[in-house]
């Protein structure tokens, strides 16, 4: 019996970077490949990088550093190891990552993985390094496995690559290429595979997702709207979530889809990047703070507890104090349930990474400021659950013995004391006290029986 092969995987960045590593390792047990948490007893090590801020680029430098050293020291032991360097960071360098650190093996971009398996079966350490970062016309999801039985009651699918909107800031259209929705029968059917595994919760990506429009049994082009409709007929799927959304792809069906399916969470992350007009032109948005907001209204008017969550960018080049007090308003008008905030890291062959940039203690400041009012509108947003009873998914066990994780429908964490037996289940909790990031839920009696 040969001695199965271990793999070791790190992710970086998005959830469509987890989705891919999933799937890669899943395309890598046919031969004979599991996975191990330790670096050190890996045939294979993957890391599936982000390329959308500058610290995240070195952090994968510094690991492929450590990496190395590992390498020499399994090859001491006469031991090889391939190391592989997947995802937006190898799509948008190539090249020079297998120069910068000569122990990398193999480079391969996020439309290409589907050929991984052959690609480590031509790898040796004797051999130079591959490097696959072309855009392939065959569609890479044919080429994928059926999905594993599930590790979670939650799991991410993707359903649309790409992006067509350019924005001047960001480096997707160049990593990720062009928008590509895979079809209604083909979401559907992993979906279908991931239910019957026991997951209970979907969350639907893409880098524009309401930009979806697969073919649909009708071959024509359906919307997400139709597409969750369509996923909201599983039985056993309980929970429907996207992301993430452009604001000026947010269709009428798709905001009445949060009024009209019980099943798609009442939860939203729409990106508005900033509050200045003139800093979202330069962004190459395609919409204003004045048309943001009126979408926000819409929204709110078909689901009112809607729990709205964005990104925003400071320091953006050329970006003054009066239009960082734009973005602040814009903060305080829709007061967000959660947000993640950045400075400006200019991306290479990005429109916005050759103009004048502010001094990084500008951009450090703002940063702060505005974190602060994050902080602030989060903390309120979770302490007026304090008191309700809400469903629950707990998907995970938590650091205290006996202790549970889930997610709220508003995608707050939330933790109790309960037994393991209650894992992949929802439960109705009431929520005790709240911090900024979780909420703290104790089982009514006849919830619990």
């Amino acid at each position: 019996m040969s001695v199965p092969k271990k793999i070791y995987a790190k992710t970086f960045g998005c959830q469509m970077n987890v989705y891919d590593t999933a799937r890669m390792t899943e395309l890598l047990a046919p031969m004979g490949f599991v996975e191990t948490q330790s670096m050190e007893e890996a045939d294979v090590v993957l890391l599936n990088t982000c390329h959308i801020r500058d610290k995240a680029v070195e952090k994968v430098y510094s690991d492929l550093g450590r990496i190395r050293d590992v390498k020499a020291e399994r090859r001491a032991a006469g031991k090889d190891t391939i190391i592989t360097v997947a995802g937006c960071v190898a799509q948008a360098e190539g090249a020079e990552i297998a120069r910068r650190e000569p122990s990398v093996n193999l480079v391969v971009g996020p439309q290409s993985y589907h050929r991984l398996g052959d690609l480590i079966a031509r790898t040796t350490g004797e051999t130079p390094p591959i490097v696959e970062t072309e855009f392939p016309e065959l569609d890479k999801f044919a080429s994928l496995p059926k999905r594993a039985p599930a590790r979670a009651p939650s799991a991410f699918l993707t359903v649309q690559e790409g992006c067509d909107r350019f924005c001047t800031f960001c480096v997707v259209p160049y990593t990720r290429g062009a928008e590509y929705s895979r079809s209604i029968a083909d979401v559907e059917s992993e979906a279908r595979r991931l239910v019957d595994h026991g997951v209970r919760e979907i969350t639907l990506l893409g880098q524009n997702v309401n930009a979806y429009h697969g073919q649909g049994p009708d071959g024509r082009p359906w919307s997400l709207a139709r597409l969750i409709g369509q996923l909201a007929r599983i039985g056993g799927l309980e929970r429907l979530r996207y992301t993430t959304s452009h604001p000026r792809d947010m269709a009428d069906d798709l905001i009445d889809a949060h009024r009209d399916l019980p099943k798609l969470m009442p939860y939203l992350h729409l990106p508005v990047q900033a509050g200045s007009d003139r800093i979202l032109k330069a962004m190459n948005r395609k919409h204003t703070g004045a048309e943001y907001l009126a979408l926000v209204d819409r929204i709110r008017a078909v689901r009112p507890d809607i729990a709205l969550s964005t990104d925003v960018i400071v320091g953006f080049p050329g970006e003054t104090d009066a239009e960082f007090e734009d973005t602040l308003s814009m903060m305080e008008r829709v007061r967000f349930a959660q947000a993640y905030s950045f400075k400006y890291s200019p991306r290479p062959g990005t429109p916005a990474a050759g103009l004048e940039q502010l001094p990084e203690e500008v951009k450090v400041a703002r940063l702060s400021q505005l974190q602060s009012v994050i902080t602030r509108h989060q903390t309120a947003f979770n302490s007026a659950q304090v008191g309700m009873i809400m469903p629950v998914l707990f998907d995970r066990r938590g650091r205290r013995p006996g202790q549970l994780i889930g997610r709220s429908p508003y995608l707050q964490s939330v933790h109790a004391q309960l037994d393991s037996s209650w894992l992949g289940k929802i439960l109705e909790v009431e929520i005790a006290s709240a911090g900024p990031n979780s909420l703290a839920g104790v089982i009514p009696e006849a919830s619990a029986a």
